[in-house]
């Protein structure tokens, strides 16, 4: 399969307003934690922020983690932990060691 299958060209401003658009999403399901989207899907929060960190590295814009972090969270990343991060259960933590395995 070539990426074209898997990913078929999607124009970057159609792109772009997805992208806004989850992390509004994001932003508004705060009872959606970092842990549970890390067990059932393999990234979070954090991630989306390395990732827009490191697309606008690779176009020449250098993106603090902090500043990346802010842009997803609408806020600090310690302001929302305080808000909104609950303490881990077991079973969170399993289930996100399982997903991360099926990434690797």
């Amino acid at each position: 399969m070539s990426d074209e299958t898997i990913m078929p060209d999607i124009d970057d401003a159609a792109a772009a307003a997805a992208f806004r658009r989850l992390v509004a999403h994001l932003r508004h399901r705060t009872d959606a934690e970092n842990i549970d989207l890390m067990g059932l899907a393999g990234f979070c929060r954090n991630c989306l922020s390395d990732w827009i960190a490191e697309a606008s590295a690779e176009r020449g814009t250098e993106l603090s983690k902090d500043a990346a972090r802010a842009a997803i969270y609408g806020m600090s990343y310690g302001e929302w932990k305080d808000r909104y991060q609950g303490e881990a259960t077991p079973e969170q933590l399993q289930r996100m060691k399982d997903s991360l395995a099926k990434n690797a």
